[in-house]
């Protein structure tokens, strides 16, 4: 396999897309000695928020789903303030009644079997097929929209969490936001695995997953959008970030901003030949 300065060697591809070639140098995660939070913080100048990992991946997961379904923000604040209050961002196996899941759905209400609706992807692209169904739900307020698919005994309590929703909406969507992880070392994963998650979260989008480099016991990933616009990336970092306690992710940089898992911010790093590349560098621990 390549060194630092030799071609990309390309593992995956999640879609159709041409592969690159990428000169620069090693590239390494930056650790320094305390104990880990194990919280997922998105800041933004109307208020800062905090989920821990599994909340963070399932946000990941429900912003992930809206985009496939064609949901812009505004439906995804919709579906994650729906998610907050229903099951705290938890995928729950138990509820009032026959409720499970992100969204507590209800088998005998018609979402589906106890099996189907434990899996946050239907879950989600349920809710979503649920609020394309109301009439000019972009221009009701949050809860409203909310109530509309849900149906619950408790119809104005979604919007104690729409700004919350909005904040996470919008740092999920590369819009505004900064997002960061303080999570304990990975376990050694492979980027077959990263690959495969990306084919999950992102099916049919034409992601092209590349190797990079190795470094120790870090494998340089980069992931490839079908466009390289700086929110597609954003959105890609900031995805990379919130699954990172189920993908062994331990930094994602993005033209130079790069997250390391110890929730540090580097800012200018690495390289101008690394900002080239296409894409967002992932650093994946498989030693």
């Amino acid at each position: 396999m390549p060194r630092a300065g030799g071609a990309i060697a390309t593992i995956a591809f999640v879609g159709v897309a041409a592969a690159a070639v990428v000169w620069g140098p090693g590239l390494y995660a930056d650790f320094t000695d305390h104990p880990a939070s194990n919280r997922c913080t998105v800041s933004a100048d109307t208020g800062s928020y905090s989920l821990s990992p599994e909340q963070a991946n399932n946000a990941a997961i429900i912003a992930t789903v809206g985009w496939v379904y064609g949901a812009d923000e505004q439906g995804v604040t919709v579906a994650l303030a729906t998610a907050i209050q229903e099951s705290g961002l938890r995928n729950l196996d138990y509820g009032d009644r026959d409720s499970v899941g992100l969204f507590q759905q209800r088998t005998s209400q018609g979402w589906g079997t106890i099996e189907q609706i434990m899996d946050p992807r239907y879950s989600a692209a349920m809710f979503y097929l649920g609020l394309a169904k109301v009439d000019g739900w972009q221009d009701l307020p949050v809860t409203e929209a909310a109530q509309a698919v849900q149906r619950s005994g408790f119809p104005d309590a979604y919007a104690d969490h729409e700004d919350e929703g909005r904040v996470w909406a919008n740092a999920l969507g590369g819009i505004e936001g900064v997002m960061s992880c303080d999570l304990s070392a990975p376990e050694a994963a492979t980027a077959q695995a990263l690959s495969e998650r990306v084919g999950l979260d992102f099916p049919n989008a034409g992601f092209g997953v590349d190797v990079i480099d190795y470094e120790g016991t870090t494998t340089v990933l980069g992931v490839r959008p079908p466009d390289a616009s700086d929110q597609s990336l954003r959105r890609l970092q900031a995805w990379a970030i919130a699954t990172s306690s189920t993908t062994g992710v331990t930094w994602a940089d993005f033209r130079g901003e790069l997250w390391n898992r110890d929730g540090s911010r580097v800012v200018g790093y690495p390289t101008s030949e690394w900002a080239a590349y296409p894409g967002v560098r992932l650093g994946l621990e498989t030693g």
